[in-house]
């Protein structure tokens, strides 16, 4: 049985930054200004457990399509934990989702838990962190982002995420503080990334792009240019050659998530995906 007084509840645009202060403090590094982002991807995305007006549990499910929901930030304060509360709010947000398909990024110790749910899992995103090194000279092919650029890159975008997302891309290529760059040949994209200040160091995603060497580009352009020391970023687990990539340039393995799909799993080009977006939205 649930506590008395709990309830809930859609969160609010200031909620959502609490939501990312938790993620935090669970050591997940989410960027310092991802809540503008994430709020806008869609506002009704974001839900709470709240009893006596205080903040118990949360979690998003952000639906970008009829076809395509992600779920993420799924945590209950520890003094609250092993009460159902967590479950409770679980079930309540994904009673209000239509989409055909969600997909979420597990802590892989709960992957069990989340087949209960329905559940499959596709593959494991690697983490990589550490201070990059062997930088190479950027390529005459890149440009800084801007919002120019948001429509071209949104539709390139479409063939690496399983439903459009113009909608929360629009901020997040040219939020303060997040730096994007793109290539370009003969005006046509061929991949494009972002890096941004985290809790700690600074992160980059997305990065997709159609060759590794573009990829490298993007990657080497994006830190020298962040002029950051230490930097994450998550490659899905069968793109070899990121991984590769990321050992070659010093950086190290510091965290997994499973990456799972309820309903049908999209089909998407995994080595061209270089770096996942964030593992709270997809």
């Amino acid at each position: 049985m649930l506590p008395d007084g709990l309830t809930f509840e859609r969160a609010s645009r200031d909620d959502v930054d609490t939501m990312v202060d938790w993620a935090a403090r669970e050591g997940w590094n989410p960027g310092t200004l991802d809540g503008e982002s994430f709020h806008a991807a869609d506002p009704n995305g974001f839900w709470l457990a709240r009893m006596d007006d205080q903040m118990v549990a949360c979690m998003s499910l952000v639906t970008y399509s009829a076809d395509f929901a992600f779920l993420g930030f799924y945590i209950a304060d520890p003094a609250f934990r092993g009460q159902g509360i967590g479950y409770g709010l679980w079930q309540t947000a994904l009673n209000t989702c239509s989409s055909n398909t969600i997909g979420l990024d597990g802590v892989v110790d709960q992957q069990d838990n989340y087949q209960k749910s329905g559940f499959i899992l596709a593959h494991r995103n690697i983490r990589f962190g550490g201070i990059p090194e062997g930088m190479a000279p950027g390529s005459n092919d890149l440009v800084t982002m801007t919002p120019a650029h948001t429509d071209m890159i949104a539709a390139y975008d479409q063939n690496l995420f399983p439903a459009p997302r113009r909608t929360f891309l629009a901020p997040w290529l040219t939020s303060a503080g997040h730096l994007g760059v793109v290539s370009l040949t003969e005006g046509a994209v061929n991949g494009y990334g972002v890096i941004r200040p985290s809790h700690d160091g600074h992160k980059i995603g997305p990065l997709f792009a159609e060759m590794a060497t573009t990829a490298a580009s993007i990657f080497d352009t994006l830190v020298r240019q962040s002029g950051c020391q230490t930097v994450f970023i998550d490659p899905p687990k069968p793109n070899a050659q990121a991984i590769d990539f990321y050992c070659k340039r010093g950086l190290s393995p510091v965290f997994e998530t499973a990456r799972m799909y309820r309903g049908p799993a999209p089909v998407l080009p995994l080595d061209q995906i270089f770096g996942i977006t964030s593992f709270e939205l997809g």
